[in-house]
């Protein structure tokens, strides 16, 4: 059973799930809208970004990043959520990887990865909605609940950082900027070639023409 609004806040004053900070503002019709956390890291940048001191993080073209959620959440043993980016994103050519179940019995703040399809810079603000999470309640309790390494992490671990900035090899924004190097080599040789087309007509010209002069004033 998916819970709608009511429910949603009701489990939150039971106790049943936790979201913290818990705002009304962002409780959906069916869904609960989480926001942009406190620090994430790109593959461009390599580095860790404070996104609260910046005010947002940004993707360039291709890049993939891992951003953290402000809301730290619990489930209890009989509720499981499902998530994924918010539409406004989506649009704008943002791919989340990451997901999108979270188990019963998880505790922690949810770490997304995140990759810019686009060719241009995307900015993603602090505090701004950027997942909706669905929330499920199980008809029993389950008696295996999330105890799996992801298990009360709240910030971004050695794990997710080397994957984002110890990465051998060519980035996908690396591999972007050099396809884009590439057209641009690529459309100013073709121009290139367009022009010494068009000149080469009027080289043979001007050649048979020294030649013929040359041969008048022989004669």
């Amino acid at each position: 059973m998916i819970l709608n609004a009511q429910q949603i806040t009701a489990a939150q004053n039971d106790g049943d799930i936790s979201i913290s900070p818990f705002e009304e503002s962002q409780v959906q019709a069916a869904s609960y809208d989480m926001r942009v956390g406190q620090s994430g890291a790109t593959t461009s940048t390599k580095k860790i970004v404070n996104i609260r001191d910046a005010g947002y993080i940004l993707l360039q073209p291709g890049d993939f990043a891992i951003v953290t959620v402000l809301e730290e959440i619990r489930l209890g043993p009989q509720y499981v959520a499902r998530f994924g980016l918010r539409s406004k994103y989506a649009r704008k050519g943002v791919i989340a990887t990451t997901g999108p179940q979270i188990d019963p019995g998880f505790k922690g703040r949810l770490i997304l990865g995140l990759t810019n399809l686009t060719p241009r810079p995307i900015s993603i603000p602090y505090k701004d909605d950027f997942i909706t999470v669905e929330f499920h309640r199980l008809e029993t309790p389950t008696a295996k609940p999330y105890d799996g390494p992801y298990q009360g992490k709240l910030e971004l671990g050695p794990d997710e950082i080397e994957a984002v900035t110890e990465a051998e090899g060519m980035a996908f924004s690396e591999v972007i900027t050099t396809l884009r190097s590439v057209s641009d080599n690529v459309g100013k040789l073709a121009s290139e070639v367009n022009t010494l087309r068009w000149m080469i007509p009027l080289i043979v010209a001007f050649g048979i023409g020294v030649i013929a002069v040359l041969v008048a004033f022989k004669h």
